[in-house]
């Protein structure tokens, strides 16, 4: 039976089929009561006269029902109409895992968090009374909130709890829908008394979710065969392969927990739901999820659960390592001959890293709450507090003079240097949002300025002057930008990432250059940064870890084989930057964990009350109100394949409407003055074009302008409709519309962004670097003929009343500020008055983001607010990295 859609089972609208099972079909839904979506799950007519299917339908009901669980999909209702059977459930956005097993294996973090969670749940399953009996991928959802279990179709009562506790052989008596010696569920992942037909307790749920953690993990079943009996008896009577030798950087103790659960005997796996629980989440929390030789480390140097997660026992490894800093960090002798781990007792997570000469010192570019700005951090490896940085305000990618007495890094759209000794820092060069620098001991910086497409390597001097172009692009290997310069130890020759914006598949690489020849090397494929260290390897990340492999200086080429060094390395996929730096003394730092953090969409009035939220938390980034106040688009960006698409979401009740469905980066969205269109940046070109989109869904997206030249973010759209307002190549430019002609609206010497038309179409504010620092300016439109400075202490993402008779901006340590304006033949204008205190989500290095935006009457706002989620993830520290390399 296929239901059509628009037939109603009593209020519910069908709308179209979501998949079939052996237990019934399943619906997508509208509940016309409650103007919902649900799911609905049917059970056909010629299923209703089996008595044996008819009990499961009605048992899942009846167990789903007593179930209350975030990771367990809900019931709203039952109902029969027509001699239709049908169960009314919450509707699951997301994935199942056994699509997305169909990719392969699952980083670590996620299989930690998605495992505690289903142990969680079965946990809760089991306390009620329940036993799953069909735990398997296809039954469980992948959302944006954490897994789903699903589907209690096979479900039973479960033995009682004083059974369970004690593990007596009393079991329950044998339920007549499934007798004792009838072998329910899915194969591969049965237990072995499930496939022997036996009684079930809670304890076979814990085998099935081992196998599930096992495919997670490995991307490989437990058990396989090329039939039920090969399966059966591999089940039986085989032990599955190690993990390790299938994922040799998989933690130890992962793999520890899940071969508890694979026990052939049940009373040698874990109990209870609630312990495997707690024994994911511990190994998550206490930040073993690293390689094998760091997870063992810590088993050694760990008291078993002293503290209250890391921060509980990390000061163990601290004085550890304060006792082995002197033996490693000597030039002439380093005693200590095996790699030592701990984690830098840092409250904040590492933007940015970079290791002195000293091979002891690292420059840490961090964000803390109470500093509301991104400073380089001076942290001395063992010991307990890092010191910040004067002058490194809002600063990204450090690195080192060669004498270790001055930093570069960049800030405020410039490329800078500031002496560690103290002083004011100075700026050496424009770099909108540089790519990474390197400073030879000629005295020489090579540094990328920007992220845009077309920008290649730039060389100046380090007292400062006019930069040069070094590299050459070749589009004929996709190339279309050049970042992550190192210097190599002559300080003529530097390793770079040859990088494609449009992401093409085989485009990115590293390769060893030479200064004044041009010459270049291939030297390895590479998503992201490499970095070289004596005596000799070259680091570089691949498929979520660090890697090292024999370089030699001389021919400027590898040789051996890679070698794992550490798991879990941190990501920011599109900009190609991997969080570690390395030293020639044995030094190596990490950064792990998600590079993204999540945010809310939160409404503030103008006290900064918390006056509700729109949507779930998730990671947002540009918000933009709709001039009817009806709807608000952003960008959101998916942590797994860190893509970006535009959504709509509705500000007068519940639902999202995504936008944009391109494989490409789609963000930055303007609404139109009627809010019928949504204009946006997509890099699918692969430069950055603006692109236009109605929002009733009912054309495709379509490009603004066929102009190749650089990359393009829209910033404003006139109320009268007639002109867009954009940035590219870091200046202000315009584009009629409909005509879609471009032209120039002013030029100068600094970087410009965030432009915003003011409601009257007289004036256009805007932030610019010109003084150093990101500042605040209006200039008249449509001829910019006059500027005012407006802000005086820093300022980026400007807002207008919708009267044009206020304007808001940002402070530098996110303190909401508003402008009283005047009318008038010229600008007029009040002093910046501070409003309250925000905590925009922070964005790292990017080049067009606005983290908010303000109603027409200027009484409320909406802040893609940043999500607490506890502590930072710790850094990982590991002293003697090459003793396991050098006979490699």
């Amino acid at each position: 039976m296929t239901l059509a859609s628009g037939t109603k089972l009593g209020p519910y609208e069908i709308i179209e089929p979501l998949g079939a099972g052996g237990m019934g079909e399943v619906y997508r839904a509208k509940d016309t009561r409650l103007d919902r979506t649900v799911a609905i799950k049917v059970l056909p007519p010629q299923f209703s006269s089996d008595p044996t299917r008819k009990m499961r339908f009605e048992r899942e009901a009846k167990t789903v029902s007593t179930l209350n669980h975030p990771n367990i999909c809900s019931l709203f209702d039952v109902g029969s109409q027509d001699g239709v059977e049908f169960l009314v459930m919450e509707c699951i956005e997301g994935e199942s895992l056994a699509k997305r097993l169909e990719r392969g294996a699952m980083p670590v973090d996620q299989v930690l968090r998605f495992g505690a969670e289903l142990a969680a749940a079965i946990g809760t399953a089991h306390r009620g009374g329940v036993i799953h009996r069909d735990i398997k991928p296809g039954n469980i959802m992948l959302t944006k909130s954490g897994a789903k279990l699903l589907d209690f179709g096979l479900a039973r009562p479960a033995a009682a709890a004083a059974s369970l506790a004690t593990m007596t052989a009393t079991s329950a008596s044998p339920s007549p829908v499934t007798e004792q010696g009838t072998i329910v569920g899915t194969f591969q992942y049965m237990s072995p008394e499930q496939v022997e037909g036996k009684e079930l307790d809670a304890r076979s749920d814990i085998f099935s979710l081992g196998a599930v953690l096992y495919e997670m993990v490995t991307g490989e079943r437990a058990f396989q065969g090329k039939s039920q009996l090969s399966v059966a008896s591999a089940i039986l009577e085989k032990e599955v392969p190690p993990i390790r030798n299938l994922k040799p950087l998989t933690p130890p103790s992962l793999e520890h927990v899940i071969g508890r659960c694979l026990a052939k005997d049940p009373d040698d796996r874990w109990q209870t739901g609630r312990d495997l629980a707690g024994e994911l989440k511990w190994i998550s929390d206490s930040g073993t999820n690293m390689s094998g030789t760091a997870a063992a480390v810590h088993m050694q140097t760990v008291p078993a659960r002293a503290g209250k997660g890391a921060w509980g026992w990390v000061a163990a490894g601290v004085l550890a390592a304060i006792l082995l800093v002197g033996a490693v960090f000597s030039r002439t002798q380093r005693t200590v001959e095996e790699p030592k781990y701990f984690f830098a007792p840092l409250s904040f997570s590492a933007r940015g890293m970079a290791i002195a000469p000293n091979g002891h010192t690292v420059a840490i570019v961090g964000y803390k709450t109470e500093e509301r700005k991104n400073l380089v951090w001076l942290y001395e490896v063992g010991g307990r507090e890092a010191k910040s940085v004067a002058g490194t305000e809002d600063a990204n990618f450090p690195f080192w003079s060669p004498d270790g007495k001055s930093l570069g890094f960049f800030a405020d759209g410039k490329l800078k240097r500031v002496d560690i000794a103290g002083g004011a820092a100075q700026t050496l060069a424009d770099a909108p949002t540089g790519r990474g620098g390197t400073w030879n001991q000629n005295g020489e910086i090579l540094f990328t300025p920007s992220g845009e497409m077309g920008v290649v390597l730039n060389l100046i001097s380090a007292t400062g002057g006019a930069a040069k172009p070094v590299s050459v692009l070749d589009p004929k290997r996709n190339e279309t930008s050049h970042r992550w310069p190192m210097f190599l130890p002559d300080g003529k020759h530097y390793l770079y990432l040859a990088f494609d914006v449009a992401d093409r598949a085989g485009a990115d690489a590293i390769y060893a250059a030479e200064l004044g020849t041009g010459e270049k090397h291939f030297v390895v494929r590479a998503v992201s940064n490499a970095a070289f260290a004596e005596p000799g390897f070259l680091f570089f990340y691949r498929d979520g870890a660090l890697f090292s492999q024999h370089f030699d200086l001389k021919s400027l080429e590898l040789s051996g084989t890679p070698q794992p060094v550490l798991a879990d390395v941190q990501l920011l996929p599109r900009i190609g930057r991997a969080s570690f730096a390395v030293s020639n003394d044995g030094l190596l730092v990490v950064q792990s964990g998600a590079a993204a953090s999540l945010s809310r969409l939160i409404w503030y009035d103008r006290k900064g009350n918390e006056q509700g939220s729109v949507g779930a938390p998730d990671v947002y980034a540009n918000v933009e109100l709709s001039h009817d106040g009806k709807s608000v688009a952003v960008d959101k960006t998916d942590l797994e394949n860190q893509n970006a698409d535009v959504w709509i979401y509705n500000l007068h009740g519940e639902g999202a409407k995504r936008m944009t469905f391109n494989p490409a980066i789609d963000a930055t969205p303007v609404w139109s003055p009627d809010s019928t269109q949504i204009l946006f940046s997509s890099g699918r070109k692969p430069t950055f074009d603006l692109y236009l989109k109605d929002v009733n869904g009912a054309q495709e997206e379509k490009a603004a302008n066929d102009d190749p030249t650089g990359d393009k973010y829209p910033t404003s759209w006139s109320r009268d409709g007639k002109t867009i307002l954009f940035t590219e190549g870091g200046q202000l430019r315009l584009m009629s519309y409909p005509g879609m002609n471009s032209r120039d609206f002013f030029k100068g010497t600094a970087s410009v962004k965030s432009g915003q038309f003011s409601p009257d179409g007289k004036w256009v504010a805007y932030s610019s670097n010109e003084s150093g620092r990101w500042e605040i300016y209006v200039t008249s439109y449509p001829d910019a003929k006059g500027k005012w400075q407006v802000s005086n202490q820093g300022g980026t993402q400007p807002r207008w009343r919708g009267d044009s008779k206020e304007l808001f901006f940002l402070a530098p340590d996110a303190m909401m500020m508003a402008v009283p304006v005047s009318g008038g033949a010229t600008f007029n204008f009040g002093a910046p008055v501070a409003l309250f205190q925000a905590t925009p989500r922070e964005m790292v290095a990017t080049s067009e983001m606005i983290a908010y935006d303000v109603t027409n009457d200027g009484q409320k706002f909406l802040i893609n607010t940043d999500v607490k989620t506890g502590n930072a993830q710790p850094m990982s520290v590991i002293l003697n990295w090459d003793a396991e390399l050098k006979n490699k």
